[in-house]
């Protein structure tokens, strides 16, 4: 039987099903830290370790890989996502701790732990991607140890993470410029399983690095479909631009609280027919619309009853298309719900910054703009 962890009876439930929680990469460094420690100054091995996190829950985690100097003890800790789809979970986080001829705790990167390169980040350029909490937790457990074995406090812990950098290319560390491995992050020391606020807090992580880069103009695609397009489409360099997922009016918030200038959204116009009838989250679990909205629409084109009616009956936008296309409707219909997109990006931002929109459709290609959106794109080209 496996060890139980304390997480046991952890669960959040997501459309109807129950999803469990795990812990992060930060909990994993700081049990590490505290373990090596621990067999530092015991000189014997500890299989293993309990760890309370921040938000209150104490954990018992095992110890593995345990490495024994006289100097020094290494040892690591599995990460476990729970039931979250985290391309992290399952990596050992090893910490090496040594004795130092200084007080205090001294926190350093090994190898697959990332370095900081841009500005904008919770650490300075030059440091290991050790965020603020974990960097707290790993000298909070050390000092633990210190206390309760009454040992000077005079240590230097190494953190890495092997396969940490080949995991990487598939985090957002390359786009806030962290090279060569994997961030160490957390703020409650607990996974919960496809938290909005995680994306959301990733999203906000990675505008805070364009701002400090000095960016005042931001080109975000809800997704791949719109990276595609960009890339594709508008012959555009996708490395330029970032992701907002569905949440639309988060990221105006953002940019808004950041002192960014504009956004141009480049938006299938699936994702964005929402946004012309005010939704600001485009999941579908949070509002859909679409053959609704795009009824509406094509009514104020000048669409006759039977068309209407059979939009209404429509899945997928790009079927509604091939009605309007049939009643030579597509255009007249855009310029009915061009303005409309660009009423609600401006009435969530309160005019605080210019919000403009590029839609197109994966069939059709480039649907419309709305009024301000080249110009948008020339001042975000000039600024690069």
């Amino acid at each position: 039987m496996s060890q139980k962890t304390g997480l046991e009876d952890r669960y959040v439930l997501k459309n109807n099903k129950r999803l469990r929680c795990g812990y992060t990469t930060g909990t994993c460094a700081a049990a590490a830290a505290k373990a090596a420690a621990a067999m530092l100054f015991l000189q014997k091995e500890i299989r293993s370790v309990d760890l309370k996190t921040p938000e209150g829950t104490t954990l018992h985690l095992p110890v593995e890989e345990i490495c024994r100097e006289a100097s020094a003890v290494s040892c690591a800790v599995r990460k476990d996502a729970g039931d979250d789809p985290d391309v992290t979970d399952g990596l050992l986080i090893f910490a090496k701790v040594t004795r130092s001829d200084q007080a205090g705790v001294r926190i350093t990167g090994g190898k697959g732990v990332g370095t900081v390169t841009k500005p904008g980040l919770s650490q300075a350029v030059g440091e290991p991607a050790i965020n603020r909490v974990p960097r707290e937790m790993i000298t909070r457990a050390l000092q633990e140890v210190c206390e309760e074995l009454e040992e000077p406090c005079a240590l230097a812990a190494e953190i890495s993470v092997p396969g940490g950098e080949e995991i990487a290319a598939r985090t957002f560390n390359p786009r806030l410029g962290i090279e060569g491995g994997i961030s160490i992050l957390g703020t409650s020391g607990i996974v919960v399983p496809m938290s909005e606020e995680a994306l959301i807090a990733s999203i906000r992580l990675e505008m805070e690095s364009k701002r400090a880069a000095g960016c005042r103009y931001l080109l975000i695609t809800p997704g791949n479909y719109g990276e595609a397009f960009l890339r594709e489409g508008m012959r555009i360099d996708t490395a330029d631009s970032m992701k907002c997922s569905n949440y639309v009016g988060e990221t105006i918030d953002m940019a808004a609280q950041l002192g960014f200038r504009g956004i141009l959204f480049v938006a299938h116009i699936g994702k964005f027919i929402k946004v012309s009838g005010g939704i600001m989250n485009t999941h579908s679990r949070c509002a859909d619309g679409r053959a609704e909205l795009m009824a509406a629409h094509a009514l104020r084109a000048g669409a006759d009853p039977e068309t209407v009616r059979a939009i209404l009956d429509t899945v997928t936008t790009e079927e509604a298309l091939d009605l309007l296309q049939q009643k030579g409707l597509v255009q007249k219909t855009m310029d009915e719900m061009l303005p409309r997109i660009r009423f609600y990006l401006q009435h969530r931002c309160g005019g605080a910054l210019q919000t403009e929109a590029v839609i197109f459709s994966n069939r059709r290609g480039y649907l419309g703009e709305t009024k301000g959106a080249g110009e948008l794109l020339a001042r975000f080209q000039k600024e690069k």
